[in-house]
């Protein structure tokens, strides 16, 4: 696994780590799931492991699966409560370099781009991540 000594602090790991507050909407001893500022869809979630891993193939291989089981765990409560046809998702890692997996619930085949991201209102946040929290049983 690749660790990123002395650089800056990763947002995510400050997420983690509860220095910086987010909308979390499941979390198990290996990962975190919570809401993106900006959302293509509203529900978009961002799956991360606890532990910082730069680049999602530099994970160890049982890692790696616990991450997409975790992704797997989670996609049909997302589909319910937003009732969308599909939950796309996308690993890049670019903005932060920390493994993170983008949920997003989707209803047309071109709606998984990142360039129709948008806030959504703290009302909104707050009712989707109440429903999803039952739905993930968290």
């Amino acid at each position: 696994m690749t660790v990123v000594p002395n650089s800056a602090p990763c947002v995510f790991c400050e997420i983690v780590a509860n220095r910086i507050p987010a909308t979390i909407v499941f979390e198990d001893a290996a990962h975190l799931a919570f809401f993106p500022l900006e959302h293509i869809n509203p529900g978009h979630v961002l799956l991360v492991p606890k532990r910082h891993v730069d680049y999602l193939f530099d994970m160890t291989m049982p890692t790696y699966q616990a991450l997409w089981a975790a992704v797997a765990k989670l996609a049909p409560g997302l589909r319910s409560v937003t009732s969308a046809k599909r939950i796309g998702v996308a690993v890049e890692g670019f903005a932060v370099p920390h493994v993170h997996v983008h949920m997003v619930p989707v209803y047309a085949g071109d709606e998984l781009n990142s360039s129709r991201a948008k806030p959504i209102s703290q009302a909104e946040a707050e009712r989707l991540a109440s429903l999803l929290r039952e739905a993930f049983g968290a």
